[in-house]
């Protein structure tokens, strides 16, 4: 299976798509729904309503994307209804740049529960989980972009930027959980999470130095890369294809073209641990808080790479026809300019490999949430509710702060309209949630797009998610 890491980064700066690395728990604009079973995923101290049992891969299917910019930033009509990058000469340099923040950064993620399910017993609620995620975050600074769209303004051009990273993971999860009161107002609850390594991806130029100049375009920089994927991932380098000799420079450079994956393996394993606690502090006023994965991950047969420590030349941006004056332009549509972008970023980031078969330790990243909710004393159907949420995770962190409104009409059915401020901008939620006795289904999302252009690209921040289940229930209901 061929896989070729910075032509993905190339489309994802281009089609707002990255590869894995913040997890995607359950919606969070549901959060303060008392009928929604997975709750207990955002903080383990909040226990479902009744026993449930997850229907396999529809209990819980999530999907999102996020960013601090728009799809329309990359991608901008050219008539007959197609499109091109931002790499085109229509495109003026100051309208691209002027869209771009200092720190532009893209998260995607998707997770399936494939067993789930709750009960009470031992003192308080229990879940138990076995679950499929994986994640990506990527991010890219302003100034690597206006080196890729400007090249060079005068005799000599220098640019030089920091933290252009890309982290992936795909990871299984068997999760056990429990929640009890400690006193009428005070509950707490853990959980403890076993966790499978399908795959990590993490590369990072921490600086680079470009010098652009009629002669040379040179480049210098401080960058490292590490490969999980299983005893099955074959990253081979210019020497071992027999494109470049043994005493050359460039003999360890890795070749990403040829890159193999002939077998699925484990590549790793780790532990994990959510905590929470719920407090009723006032008849009407009840205070959350939660940490999510704490833990680490190891990483077995990992492939090291690093950027060498002298200088070298790279030619540039070409033979990307943007516009149809450009030659070949008919065999050069936006697959084939986000094939000739990925070819050249190739070379631009010239990581060699260093070590095959080596070890690896990761932290998961932690999520901390911090909740109140007030219950309207006119009438107890309508709650108010805010959740902090702050996600820790290097240079891929994010903060968000949600406000909502929750109603609960009748005690089969409720629902929520909420507001966010986050890293990525401002986003407008909702959860529509059904549980009578004996069964289950929700639908929401914590971030979606309205306005688009003719071509259907979203033009603001590209926030979406959604996420779907259906479940039976069991028991009589209870909450706390």
């Amino acid at each position: 299976m061929k896989h070729t890491i910075y032509k993905a980064m190339a489309v994802a700066v281009v089609a707002m798509t990255a590869l894995t690395a913040s997890a995607q728990e359950a919606l969070r604009s549901a959060y303060f729904l008392p009928g929604y079973n997975f709750r207990h995923e955002l903080n383990p101290a909040l226990a479902p309503e009744r026993g449930y049992v997850a229907i396999p891969a529809l209990g819980g299917l999530n999907i999102g994307l996020n960013s601090n910019i728009g799809l329309s930033t990359f991608l901008y009509p050219v008539g007959g209804g197609r499109l091109t990058t931002f790499m085109s000469p229509t495109v003026g340099t100051d309208e691209f740049l002027g869209k771009l923040k200092d720190r532009n950064h893209f998260t995607q993620s998707a997770s399936v529960n494939l067993l789930s399910f709750g009960f009470r017993g031992f003192g308080g609620y229990n879940t138990v989980g076995i679950s499929v995620r994986e994640s990506a975050s990527l991010v890219i600074p302003k100034d690597m972009l206006a080196f890729m769209k400007r090249g060079m303004t005068g005799p000599s051009t220098h640019y030089n930027f920091k933290d252009l990273g890309i982290n992936a993971n795909m990871i299984g999860e068997i999760a056990f959980g429990h929640s009890r009161a400690i006193t009428k107002d005070l509950r707490v609850g853990a959980k403890v999470k076993v966790l499978l390594g399908g795959a990590n991806v993490n590369a990072r130029i921490s600086d680079m130095d470009i010098t652009l100049s009629d002669q040379i375009w040179q480049i210098k920089a401080q960058g490292e890369m590490a490969i999980a994927a299983g005893k099955g991932l074959r990253v081979p380098t210019k020497y071992e294809l027999g494109k470049e000799s043994a005493s050359s420079p460039d003999a360890n450079m890795v070749e990403w073209g040829d890159i193999d994956y002939d077998s699925f393996g484990m590549s790793g394993f780790g532990l994990g641990f959510d905590l929470g606690a719920t407090y009723q502090l006032l008849p009407n006023l009840e205070l959350s808080a939660a940490v999510l994965d704490l833990g680490m991950m190891s990483w077995n047969n990992v492939i090291k790479g690093q950027t060498p420590s002298t200088t070298w030349t790279f030619d540039g941006f070409q033979d990307i026809a943007v516009d149809s004056s450009d030659p070949n332009y008919e065999e050069n549509k936006l697959g084939n300019q986000f094939e000739k972008l990925g070819d050249d970023m190739e070379e631009c980031l010239n990581f060699h490999r260093t070590e095959t078969g080596a070890k690896r330790t990761t932290g998961l990243g932690t999520t901390i949430s911090v909740g109140a909710s007030y219950t309207a004393p006119v009438w107890k159907g309508l709650i108010g509710g805010l959740l902090l949420t702050q996600r820790i995770d290097g240079m891929y962190s994010w903060t968000e702060g949600r406000i909502s409104a929750n109603i609960i009409p009748c005690g089969w059915f409720d629902l929520s309209a909420n507001y966010a401020l986050s890293s990525f901008g401002s986003s407008l939620g909702w959860v529509i949630n059904f549980h009578p006795a004996g069964f289950n289904l929700f639908l929401g999302s914590d971030y979606q797009f309205f306005k688009v252009t003719e071509q259907y690209i979203p033009v603001s921040n590209v926030n979406f998610n959604v996420q779907f289940g259906i479940n039976f229930t069991f028991g009589k209901r209870k909450r706390g």
